[in-house]
């Protein structure tokens, strides 16, 4: 864990409803703890991907909409001050296990965008969870229309 006085809570944005809940809480965190925000999103070319990228593709700044799209959504377009965004290259769970060495915390969604709808815990939040060098929250999406739902039942 990272003892310095200024070390970001650090959270993984991938666009995903969970990750929006993750910066969200996040950002609860960093007022609470008076420390700066960190937000990142990773990319990397898929396995399958032609030797020729489609022209104009850039996956780079496919990330970086994704990441501006969800702090404009979280924060509407009133982000904190200590908030600092980056878009990273590399597979996901690597990239935020080597940026959690420099964290207090990692806060991350317990689904990402791909995967199996029925696990609890997808395998970014997994592996981040068994490896980084920081505590991690992993914060669950709540459906808040089945939430109200199984209530009335």
């Amino acid at each position: 864990m990272n003892t310095s006085a200024n070390a970001p809570i650090l959270v993984g944005v991938d666009g995903s409803d969970s990750s929006l809940d993750a910066l969200r809480y996040a950002a609860k965190l960093s007022a609470a703890l008076g420390v700066p925000l960190r937000a990142v999103t990773t990319w990397d070319y898929p396995a399958l991907i032609d030797l020729y990228p489609s022209a104009g593709w850039t996956p780079d700044k496919d990330a970086a909409v994704v990441l501006d799209a969800a702090i404009k959504d979280v924060f509407a377009g009133d982000p904190p001050a200590d908030l600092s965004a980056s878009v990273l290259a590399g597979p996901a769970a690597p990239v935020l296990i080597e940026q959690s060495r420099g964290a207090e915390m990692l806060v991350m969604g317990s689904r990402g965008r791909g995967g199996f709808t029925g696990l609890l815990l997808g395998s970014v939040s997994a592996t981040c969870a068994t490896h980084a060098h920081c505590p991690v929250l992993i914060v669950r999406h709540e459906r808040h229309e089945e939430k109200h739902d199984k209530q009335e039942d």
